[in-house]
């Protein structure tokens, strides 16, 4: 058992420590205001947003890209409430070329499916994929076309945040994205990526065509970003970066209670079953085996079973490790405020995971008023 113990615990310094070293690795894109070249199709798919359009709007008014340099697509999944209405209404006083299409449903995907509906409609060459509840930032447009500039890309993750709020629950979900972010970015510089996020992510339109878009993992509700980025990684690994620039943090909005974040998680979860990428799938079980540990060995310390230092020194020596990587993220995306609640979220983390880990292997879980299956 201890023997177990220690092996689980330094693969899991180790690879959060190459981590480490490969965020380090990846270059900030520091903005050099180069002249705007590259055309943009902005795909949004939305489903009852009527509350959250109003904020994501108002951000692209506030773009400093040239208005004829890129297109919105919003494509509509089924939506109950006045989301068209709210686009329609805010954007025909502005200059921004924009359409509402509607989601063309044709597998058990519907994000998939809005996202391909979106594409067959896009006249412009670089796709970029966002959601509804987002905030964007003012160079958002143009650190990705200086990136294209300077780069021979085919693919882009961009950078994604959740927005600040006072309370315990919200601290928590950012940790947690911070140590994803970080684990994204870490995986690119060590040129094994296996992560991204669909709420801040570009691709050629044709590199999309070529791929055969989401083929072979459309009965899977959501993952667009995860299973499109394997296709890429396999195919096209030396054009396939990772936009390290603070001016290009997409802002989106944590979930307003703890059993939407479960709901959440719970769909994250039960995709990674299906991912094809052999790292993305140790770096999962070697996680999900060090939270497990912590629990585990807690039990057996309560019982008498195991020495507490030894428990404490596993415990220690995880404290150190995620704090230093979740430290790197919050100074690159400015959140060093939700550190003061990393104690506390890292003593309650290992329980929310494996809780997370084996519902999802037993039930389904609910998404945007839907009811989906494992």
């Amino acid at each position: 058992m201890i023997i177990t113990c220690i092996i689980i615990t330094v693969v899991y310094l180790f690879l959060i420590g190459a981590f480490i070293f490969g965020f380090d690795r990846i270059s900030v894109l520091s903005l050099e205001k180069l002249p705007p070249k590259t055309p943009f199709s902005v795909v949004i798919p939305f489903r009852n947003e009527a509350e959250n359009l109003p904020n994501l709007l108002a951000s692209f008014e506030g773009l400093d890209y040239p208005k004829d340099k890129f297109e919105i697509l919003f494509v509509d999944d089924a939506s109950e409430d006045d989301s068209d209405e709210t686009i329609k209404q805010w954007l025909s006083k502005s200059t921004i070329d924009f359409k509402v299409i509607y989601n063309n449903r044709s597998t058990a995907s519907p994000k998939k499916d809005a996202i391909e509906t979106a594409i067959k409609h896009a006249k412009h060459d670089w796709i970029i994929t966002t959601d509804a509840d987002c905030i964007l930032p003012k160079f958002w447009l143009n650190s990705f076309d200086e990136f294209i500039q300077k780069n021979d890309t085919l693919c882009i993750a961009g950078p994604v945040a959740y927005n600040e709020k006072h309370s315990f629950l919200n601290r928590f979900q950012i940790l947690d994205l911070l140590s994803l972010q970080g684990a994204t970015i870490g995986g690119f510089g060590l040129e094994k990526p296996f992560l991204c996020n669909g709420a801040n992510l570009a691709y050629k339109k044709e590199l999309f065509l070529k791929l055969n878009g989401f083929e072979g993992n459309s009965n899977i509700a959501s993952g667009d970003d995860i299973f499109f980025l394997e296709k890429v990684a396999k195919t096209h690994p030396e054009q396939l970066h990772y936009l390290k620039c603070k001016q290009g943090v997409v802002e989106t909005s944590a979930q307003p209670n703890w059993n939407f974040l479960f709901e959440q998680r719970k769909r994250w979860a039960a995709k990674t079953s299906n991912y094809n990428n052999m790292f993305g799938k140790f770096t999962g079980m070697v996680v999900l085996l060090m939270n497990a540990l912590v629990i585990l060995g807690l039990a057996l310390t309560a019982f008498g079973t195991l020495n507490p230092k030894f428990w404490f020194y596993i415990l220690a020596a995880k404290l150190c490790i995620d704090f230093c990587l979740i430290y790197k993220s919050a100074l690159f995306f400015n959140q060093k405020s939700a550190l003061k609640s990393f104690l506390l979220a890292f003593l309650a983390y290992p329980f929310f995971s494996v809780f997370v880990a084996l519902t999802s292997l037993v039930s389904g879980y609910q998404w945007k008023g839907r009811t989906f299956k494992k």
